[in-house]
């Protein structure tokens, strides 16, 4: 077999499973907002879809790290095909722990339903849908640098995981100011924090798969970077 051909063999590959990540992706971006439907609405239903996708992604994780082990096993790659891989691995583990996250507001939602949390109750659940708009943008933003390898795109996804920090930041505080102004909505908004820190995780996820799209492409491990250093990295 020329080495022209396993060379075509192993584009291929890498190309079904550079797919297969952004078919993941896609699942774990409508899982979070369906689970953020679930929290609006108080859909039960619709919580009960979210934990049911969880298997399924869950599925998709071990399938690709099946994938993965088998290609490096066969075609011994190096330099960036090998960076590819190994950042693969890594992007598969952030969107099995978005899924994880959205998996978890769909059990809170469960919760507050079979709690009787009555409907009357003051929380700030339109801040909590602006909160996963941010996060899952960011998601969307890092996997079409994945798709792409497009360095420029993640590291915009880099300067705005701020923002996501800021609105969490802001929903603590009026939730610590709800549980004070009225203590019938301590054990809901107790809940809430933890939807609210959940949905920043999914940002931190996205951030995460930024930085290993620059890892992929210029070879250089950004985490923990500031962002100046990781500007001059992607020059």
């Amino acid at each position: 077999m020329s080495d022209k051909h396993l060379s075509t063999q192993f584009d291929a590959e890498l190309s079904t499973i550079s797919a297969r990540v952004l078919e993941m992706g896609g699942l774990v971006e409508s899982q979070v907002a369906q689970a953020v439907y679930a929290l609006t609405q108080f859909s039960g239903e619709t919580a009960t879809q979210v934990l049911r996708q969880e298997e399924r992604v869950n599925q998709m994780e071990v399938e690709i790290d099946r994938d993965l082990s088998g290609i490096i096993a066969r075609r011994q790659p190096t330099a960036r095909d090998l960076r590819l891989l190994i950042a693969v691995s890594k992007a598969i583990a952030n969107l099995e722990r978005v899924g994880d996250e959205a998996a978890r507001i769909a059990r809170t939602v469960q919760r507050l339903l079979n709690s009787g949390v009555p409907s009357r109750l003051r929380l700030p659940v339109g801040d909590l849908s602006f909160e996963a708009e941010l996060a899952t943008a960011q998601l969307r933003k890092a996997l079409d640098a994945f798709a792409r390898l497009d360095t420029t795109r993640a590291l915009e996804v880099l300067k705005q995981d701020d923002q996501i920090d800021q609105e969490f930041d802001g929903l603590l505080r009026k939730l610590i100011t709800y549980m004070m102004e009225d203590p019938r909505t301590i054990s809901a908004s107790i809940d809430l924090v933890f939807v609210a820190k959940a949905i920043e995780r999914v940002g931190d996820h996205a951030k995460n798969l930024a930085e290993a799209i620059i890892y992929i492409v210029k070879g250089t491990d950004v985490r923990h970077s500031p962002l100046d250093a990781v500007e001059s990295a992607i020059k």
